[in-house]
């Protein structure tokens, strides 16, 4: 089993896949790291040689920011939005929808379950 920026990769899945297991990095960034290194997309994580998870591990740690720095920035981020007293920080302080979408009749991910007010 690969394990590459603290995460283990699942073993049976193709490369270009498994990388996006770690925090931060998606399928697009997956590809542009395996293109660097010259590790085939279709490769599976068990096939790979510890030379070649340690060309990845080296290509991710130098280029990229992942796992726990990048959720430290993350919340950083939001916790500097919620100081300023920004429109975004306010939403983000109530638990409610920060991009615009409408609480009428939606956003139960953001808001919990319902509460019924008011039934008599």
């Amino acid at each position: 089993m690969a394990r590459i920026a603290g995460v283990d990769l699942p073993k049976k899945k193709r490369m270009e896949y498994a990388l996006t297991y770690i925090f931060g990095i998606g399928l697009h960034t997956s590809r542009k790291i395996l293109d660097v290194t010259g590790i085939d997309y279709n490769k599976r994580v068990f096939e790979l040689s510890d030379a070649e998870a340690a060309i990845i591990r080296k290509e991710i740690q130098d280029k990229y920011m992942v796992e726990g720095d990048l959720r430290k920035e993350v919340a950083m981020n939001i916790k500097n939005l919620m100081d300023l007293g920004s429109y975004r920080g306010l939403r983000h302080r109530k638990g409610l929808p920060v991009r615009g979408q409408k609480t009428k009749t939606n956003a139960r991910t953001r808001k919990g379950k319902r509460k019924t007010v008011g039934a008599a």
